[in-house]
């Protein structure tokens, strides 16, 4: 499974870029029916351990191996933090694919029984303010291991003050498969 979601994102990264990859999406398919289910895939680029891009859905909405393709692209070419990857750096780059689960609701009436809900380096969070919203996988607790950090950056990323869980906005969390290239 691991390099079968790797080799398409990859290779939809490569084609993407111009560089034309020896990859059979058919055969792909035929030999890997799983990838026709729907699923929801973040595709997140890394360079010399640094973030390179990073794109990805919340719910699922199509079939796994088009959200991965689709995702794999706007990584590379369409995050606005970054400039398109260039054709020199597709050989430097370490690919990681997230499969998600669905996003659940946590239900909390203060921020310490949210703290005490959320498992650190488990799970993903998605914080809705109003129409602010901003989600960290749950491999972002390695670069930001506490609680105060994590939601510090998750609120500012949302475009919110980073002390925005004093207002009580919604939490969904949610689980993934990492699949890293190494």
């Amino acid at each position: 499974m691991k390099s079968v979601l790797l080799t398409l994102a990859r290779a939809a990264i490569g084609e993407a870029i111009g560089i034309s990859q020896d990859v059979s999406l058919q055969n792909m398919l035929d030999e890997n029916p799983w990838l026709e289910e729907e699923g929801a895939v973040f595709v997140t680029l890394s360079l010399n351990d640094n973030l390179r891009g990073c794109i990805g859905s919340l719910v699922a909405h199509r079939k796994l191996y088009e959200d991965i393709i689709y995702n794999a692209r706007s990584a590379a070419l369409n995050d606005p933090r970054f400039k398109p990857l260039s054709k020199e750096e597709l050989g430097h780059i370490k690919i990681e694919v997230s499969i998600l689960s669905k996003p659940e609701p946590l239900i909390y009436d203060t921020i310490d029984a949210l703290k005490n809900r959320l498992r650190v380096g488990v799970d993903g969070v998605v914080l809705k303010s109003g129409s602010n919203q901003a989600t960290f996988l749950p491999q972002v607790w390695e670069q930001l291991p506490t609680f105060e950090l994590f939601f510090s950056h998750l609120c500012q990323k949302a475009g919110l003050q980073s002390k925005c869980l004093e207002q009580h906005p919604d939490i969904l969390t949610y689980q993934v498969k990492e699949y890293k290239e190494v």
